[in-house]
């Protein structure tokens, strides 16, 4: 978790939580899931070490899209890093969706992440505090 705080100990800025692989290794999809949009919800920028499976990350979308509310919960922002190219893997894994998922997610609220850009060697992102 990364937070900035003022002369007065009240926090100023943008909680990160940086999730190892090793704490998502022993969730199911939908606690993983459900981790994430809990605290996306709650204004944190979620960092997971080793990203999403495709099938995860359509249920991801899936469940937000269930959970956005004008007045509560604008949605997600998600990039994935590196991002997947067209040689990685066979044909057949990419058809199955069986991609390695060995690779770095910043998923966060869409209404405090203002852009993120992306190449192959990195992600920036500039996030807005709320």
């Amino acid at each position: 978790m990364v937070e900035a705080t003022t002369h007065d100990g009240e926090v100023d800025g943008v909680r990160m939580d940086l999730i190892s692989g090793a704490r998502m290794d022993g969730l199911t999809s939908m606690e993983k899931i459900r981790l994430i949009l809990d605290s996306v919800r709650d204004g944190d920028i979620v960092v997971l070490e080793q990203g999403l499976t495709p099938d995860e990350e359509s249920r991801l979308i899936e469940v937000t899209m269930t959970e956005i509310s004008p007045d509560d919960f604008s949605g997600i922002e998600i990039e994935t890093y590196p991002r997947p190219t067209s040689s990685s893997g066979g044909f057949i894994s990419r058809l199955t969706g069986s991609e390695e998922a060995n690779k770095l997610t910043v998923i966060g609220p869409a209404n405090q992440i203002e852009t993120i850009e992306k190449d192959e060697e990195f992600i920036s992102t500039l996030v807005s505090r709320q």
